[in-house]
């Protein structure tokens, strides 16, 4: 396998800012705990997160000084729930030290109840002009199972909200696969949400994790989570409902109206490099990975240190044998799939040709496909590759993965 070439410097950025009310049930994410009435212009705990967060930031180097950021993504946690100047004070950091670029795509993921109408208003002032909205369902039964802490009627303020704040680009985000969800109810979640007019709707089929709530009270396939066989439909019923009415499926989990991919996601899933700050945040750069610690007391440690340092992260370059399996990994998630002419440039002619003989099988079972026109691109089908993705990953790492 050939030696890589050079990684462009980095337009994007992740912000992790770790607060929840509560940690749902399903939730294996680095977040912190803060209680039902915490907010950021109240929380000491939150104020001096922002402070250390700012510090990771400064102390970062620029590594693209003609390249601003073009994409800025708030995740969590519940970012939403950091006062208006809290989130001023990061962008305006940001903005000091890596360059912001005008009508760069600046997201936010917030929970319905975590904000109101002049909190919205007054963050869509700062620049703020993506918002992921964590639905997850619209049952009020549901969302009780899952431990989280908003109701439909919650939900229903936040999507009014957005419109009357004028924020067109949206994601509703669901989870499918939930305890004692049924196809039906499925099928009317999927209905309420084409109804609401999002931008972009995200679906995820729940994953039941180490360590969580679910994991210690149900096994995965038993009741009262829907069979296999039952999110298989799921997600067949979700391609089919969702295509129909106008949402592109651009990648095995997100569905957008044209012209509403998210790009700050893109860059992940085009395997492009990226910062990354705050807790339990990884950054992508010059072809290495890096994650930060997992707890608030650690990732401060870890930013003093840091600091002091002059800005050296402790990590090692990715060989190009990960890099092709990430490329792979992350490329195949897209509906367009991955260019074989550029693989074959950056990794050689010779191990692109074993990949469409590894993957000839899974040709001839409709899950993969080869285009030629109007450049070769390796590709999985939609619905039945994306359905059957894991089974492709895992013998593209039974060959290249040890």
């Amino acid at each position: 396998m050939s030696t890589v070439q050079a990684l462009a410097a980095p337009t994007a950025a992740y912000v992790h800012i770790p607060f929840c009310r509560r940690r749902c049930f399903y939730c294996d994410f680095p977040i912190a705990v803060a209680g039902d009435q915490a907010r950021g212009d109240t929380s000491p705990r939150m104020a001096a997160y922002v402070e250390t967060l700012c510090r990771e930031i400064q102390a970062t180097p620029r590594l693209s000084p003609e390249q601003p950021l073009t994409t800025v993504f708030f995740g969590g946690g519940t970012p939403s729930l950091l006062a208006v100047p809290q989130v001023a004070q990061i962008l305006t950091v940001l903005e000091e030290c890596l360059g912001l670029a005008p009508g760069a795509e600046v997201s936010m993921e917030m929970d319905p109840g975590s904000f109101d109408r002049p909190h919205l208003a007054a963050l869509h002032g700062l620049g703020l002009n993506r918002i992921s909205l964590g639905v997850q369902a619209f049952q009020d039964d549901l969302l009780a199972a899952c431990g989280r802490t908003h109701r439909r009627r919650d939900v229903d303020q936040a999507i009014a909200d957005l419109s009357a704040v004028g924020i067109k680009n949206w994601s509703l985000d669901l989870i499918s696969g939930l305890p004692h969800q049924t196809l039906d109810i499925w099928r009317m979640s999927l209905q309420t949400a084409i109804a609401q007019e999002p931008a972009h709707i995200s679906v995820y089929d729940l994953t039941v994790e180490p360590g969580t709530v679910f994991e210690h009270r149900y096994r995965p396939g038993a009741a009262p989570l829907p069979t296999d066989e039952a999110t298989t439909a799921m997600y067949r019923l979700t391609q089919a409902t969702l295509t129909a009415a106008g949402y592109e499926h651009y990648e095995i989990s997100n569905y957008a109206r044209p012209g509403y991919d998210c790009h700050h996601n893109r860059v992940y899933w085009e395997n492009r490099p990226y910062y990354g700050f705050g807790m339990g945040a990884t950054s992508y750069t010059q072809y290495q990975r890096f994650s930060r610690p997992r707890t608030t007391d650690t990732y401060r440690q870890w930013v003093d240190a840091y600091v002091v340092g002059d800005g050296q992260l402790d990590c090692n370059p990715t060989p190009p044998k990960e890099q092709w399996l990430d490329q792979l990994m992350v490329g195949l998630r897209l509906r367009e799939g991955i260019d074989l002419r550029a693989l074959a440039t950056t990794y050689g002619t010779a191990v692109v040709a074993e990949l469409q003989t590894l993957l000839a099988p899974e040709v001839h079972k409709g899950w993969v496909v080869i285009d030629t026109m109007p450049s070769p691109r390796l590709r999985l089908t939609d619905p039945e590759g994306f359905l059957f993705s894991n089974q492709v990953l895992v013998k593209l790492f039974d060959r290249w993965g040890n």
